[in-house]
């Protein structure tokens, strides 16, 4: 529930911070971009501090290597984040790639929430798929988002420079 909180929180406050400073500011897929990169710092994090053992007995018996994939996720997790926020060129790849990660990473809900004794409601099978498919609306959004800024400024450079 955390990650949930920390993607709208930050969203609403880039977006109203930008907004008092600019008022004519709108774009709301940038201060989103912005949540889903604090949100995903957060996960990231968590693969190493806080959570880890958490995770890794998320991680369904079929697959290999547990430790080794709840640490790859967190780094992938992080860089993504990164690049979200730090690096214009790299954000389509980012965000596709966090998306990516979503869907891969489904599979070990389904197994929390199968398999754990005595959740509490927000750990059950439908309220986590619900908060996954906000988390990967968000991404989708902001994926869509660089894309269409990326067309128009290849379609502004297509007009002025070629």
């Amino acid at each position: 529930m955390e990650p949930l909180i920390a993607l709208i929180a930050t969203t609403l406050t880039v977006h109203f911070v930008a907004r008092s400073r600019a008022p004519n500011w709108r774009p709301w897929p940038v201060a989103l971009r912005t949540g889903v990169a604090f949100m995903f710092i957060m996960t990231g994090i968590s693969h190493f501090i806080g959570k880890r053992e958490e995770l890794i007995a998320m991680v369904p018996p079929a697959l290999p290597a547990p430790e080794l994939l709840v640490t790859v996720t967190g780094i992938l997790e992080l860089a993504g984040a990164g690049a979200l926020l730090l690096w214009p060129v790299m954000r389509r790849w980012a965000a596709g790639g966090l998306a990516l990660i979503l869907i891969a990473m489904y599979p070990a809900n389904v197994h929390k929430a199968l398999s754990g004794e005595d959740l509490p409601w927000n750990e059950l099978l439908i309220p986590r798929t619900i908060v996954q498919l906000v988390f990967l609306a968000a991404v989708l959004i902001v994926l869509v988002y660089e894309n269409r800024a990326n067309f128009v400024v290849v379609e502004k450079y297509n007009d002025d420079g070629a």
